[in-house]
């Protein structure tokens, strides 16, 4: 190592020392006590801290997304819908899968000004596929979701009416409050009673005044439904910009292509930690 070859004047010496990896750099007096280091190795030791964070926080990100779509009930068949995977055969398909893009694309909209979607029409032809799909969308941005059946919903509240439950009815139906989407599939398979329809419109309606986005997946047609669910809750369902979709086509479950879940950079600061916190999955599947 060489003398110091001259001084600054502000006070600082500087030298020209050898790096082994990197050659010769100009070495400053630091504080007056130690010479500044490799400028190369010091900004190689930055960058690679920067990575391990972003590694770190990739895990984190990724670990969340599990945790979400663990909790989220989507059957194990759609897990990993997504809209790529559907593919339209006409302009009627074609549109049906534009609406419900948006609405994942959109999602944090729906947040704010409510809206949900029914999902009307014949068993195979994408219902269930496009709702898991903006389901496994809006995972990516922190978003939670509930899948279940009506009649997993219906028993849920109905149990409450045992003496011995532990949770109240007021409980067993704010439950459904906390996703932020709720799926609810197999709509007009349940008996349609004055009951069941009373806890339907409990669930929409509680989720409609809070702005809480709701999917109705039914094989039956608008006029049907409302037979079932009652027009008091399907009309909030349309409100605050919901859509309506008719599913009338022929099934097209021997044409779905399946793709690998893809994950996108995201701001994670909106995560709703507190649904993460509950665990989901013990009472609703």
């Amino acid at each position: 190592m060489s003398e110091p070859m001259n001084r600054l004047s502000a006070g600082c010496e500087t030298e020209t020392r050898q790096c082994d990896r990197h050659g010769e750099y100009e070495a400053k007096l630091l504080c007056g006590r130690i010479m500044s280091r490799c400028p190369a190795c010091e900004k190689e030791k930055v960058d690679a801290q920067i990575e391990e964070t972003r590694r770190q926080a990739e895990g984190n990100r990724l670990s969340a997304i599990r945790s979400i779509l663990g909790r989220s009930g989507i059957p194990p068949r759609f897990q990993n819908r997504d809209f790529d995977g559907y593919r339209p055969a006409d302009e009627k398909q074609a549109r049906v899968l534009k609406v419900c893009k948006a609405y994942a694309d959109k999602f944090d909209d729906r947040l704010a000004n409510g809206g949900g979607l029914v999902l009307c029409g014949l068993p195979g032809t994408g219902k269930t596929h496009l709702a898991c799909a903006i389901a496994n969308q809006i995972a990516q941005r922190g978003r939670t979701s509930l899948f279940l059946s009506v009649m997993q919903a219906v028993r849920r509240v109905k149990q409450t009416y045992n003496r011995d439950s532990e949770e109240t009815e007021a409980e067993a139906i704010s439950f459904f409050f906390r996703p932020d989407l709720l799926i609810l599939d197999e709509v007009g398979v349940q008996f349609g009673s004055e009951t069941e329809k009373l806890v339907l419109f409990e669930i929409i309606n509680g989720r409609y005044e809070q702005m809480r986005p709701t999917i109705l997946i039914s094989n039956l047609n608008t006029n049907e439904l409302g037979g079932f669910i009652g027009e008091r809750a399907l009309d909030r369902m349309k409100e605050g910009g919901g859509a309506v979709l008719a599913f009338d086509w022929d099934s097209k479950r021997s044409d779905v292509k399946v793709s690998p879940r893809t994950v996108s950079e995201v701001n994670w600061e909106g995560l709703n930690n507190r649904f993460l916190d509950e665990s989901m999955s013990g009472r609703c599947r």
